[in-house]
């Protein structure tokens, strides 16, 4: 099972919980009342800087006839709609830059450069994902209705194929996020206007790239087209697994649909925290993953303007230090290849898997502490006073789970 009882699996009193949501709510009110002209420009800045890009690419593909104009062409291009869809559209439509009362850059008024329509977006991911991180039955982001990547869903013949359908997922990644913003178990009427709304939406983009640029590139049609089909896939990965990297790496966590039930603000902030990782990141490589390599502190706060994360990231990890909770984090390359150890674990039956749902390293349950005899509660070192909780609570399951192999290995 994933977590049913936060509270439990954290190691926290409801003193706790209730002094993590007011530190919280103090970090966004800081960051919100310093809210001003360097962000403004951070932003602005941005958005020249992207249409710059996109201009000198396919000022480029004119002349692509030469392949190495091609080359520069279609990178500078995808570099372009990469910062588009991840620094500028994704967080723009959070509502990251609502406060400024720009209408050129509000959540209700971008749409991005991609085929999935922005209003459908809008809803499942800002109303929909981010309300329910990672609740099963809730969060349609888990797996995005493809892929198996958790043990408390059933096991089904077609997660067999788990690694190629998120092989399939992965270049297309713009596509399957259009088609999530359309429920067919939405009333009639609705899922027909919606219907029509994603077909406006794919027509349009669909002559944008691949007929009217081609077209006035004149005698570089062809090579244009090309480049723009390869734009297009180039983001959709990087993308991909941008979002995988926050969402399925091992310690990033899953939650029962009863611990949404009567929530408060403090465990609201929890589940954003245990349900999400980040990956070390510089500043380029932040910027293109439009600073989600701060995952963590993007689900704690989706609408604060981006290019703050990395201070608010100073004051998340000190909490995390003050009420020994994980703060999951690490390499790109090995957050990225973990989301696929699971991928590929899960397409198997689970009697060929060695640890269970309460126990496994891509989710767990507060049941995974009390097989070891773990205290329900925050304890004390009794040598340095040191508080303990959830982290110390998952070195020691660790070390006892390590024990009992080492024993079985001797029998």
């Amino acid at each position: 099972m994933a977590i049913s009882d936060i509270k439990e699996f954290a190691h926290l009193t409801e003193a706790d919980m209730a002094a993590i949501g007011l530190e919280l709510d103090a970090i966004r009110a800081d960051v919100e009342r310093s809210r001003g002209e360097r962000d403004a420009r951070y932003i602005r800045g941005t958005i020249r800087f992207q249409r710059a890009l996109e201009l000198a690419g396919r000022a480029a593909l004119v002349g692509s006839r030469r392949r190495g104009l091609w080359w520069f062409g279609t990178a500078v291009l995808g570099l372009a709609k990469i910062v588009e869809n991840m620094e500028i559209g994704h967080n723009v439509m959070h509502g990251q830059w609502d406060w400024m009362n720009d209408p050129e850059i509000h959540s209700s008024a971008w749409e991005w450069d991609n085929v999935s329509v922005s209003a459908h977006w809008r809803h499942n991911h800002n109303h929909l994902h981010h309300k329910h991180t990672n609740i099963l039955g809730l969060d349609d982001d888990i797996g995005y209705g493809v892929v198996r990547v958790t043990r408390d869903e059933p096991w089904q013949r077609k997660h067999l194929f788990n690694v190629v359908w998120h092989a399939l997922l992965t270049p297309s990644f713009e596509w399957g996020v259009a088609l999530q913003g359309v429920s067919f178990g939405e009333k009639l009427p609705e899922a027909k206007a919606k219907i029509r709304q994603l077909r406006s939406k794919v027509g349009r983009q669909l002559a944008k790239d691949y007929l009217l640029f081609p077209a006035l590139a004149g005698k570089a049609f062809r090579r244009t087209l090309t480049a723009n089909f390869a734009a297009n896939l180039v983001r959709n990965v990087w993308a991909n697994a941008t979002i995988f990297c926050g969402h399925f790496p091992d310690g990033a966590e899953k939650f029962t649909q009863a611990e949404a039930e009567d929530e408060t603000r403090g465990q609201w902030y929890l589940r954003q925290l245990l349900g999400s990782a980040n990956f070390d990141a510089g500043r380029a490589l932040g910027f293109l993953s439009g600073h989600l390599s701060h995952q963590i502190e993007h689900h704690l706060f989706p609408d604060l303007p981006s290019n703050r994360y990395h201070e608010i990231q100073r004051r998340v990890r000190a909490l995390c230090e003050k009420y020994d909770l994980p703060y999951t984090t690490g390499p790109f390359l090995k957050q990225y290849l973990v989301t696929w150890r699971t991928i590929a674990k899960l397409s198997l039956p689970d009697r060929f898997l060695r640890a269970t749902s309460d126990n496994a390293p891509e989710t767990s349950s507060e049941l995974r502490f009390r097989a070891h005899g773990g205290p329900a509660g925050p304890t004390a070192d009794p040598v340095t006073g040191a508080r303990r909780g959830l982290r110390s609570a998952y070195a020691a399951a660790k070390r006892s789970w390590k024990g009992a192999r080492s024993a079985a290995a001797v029998s």
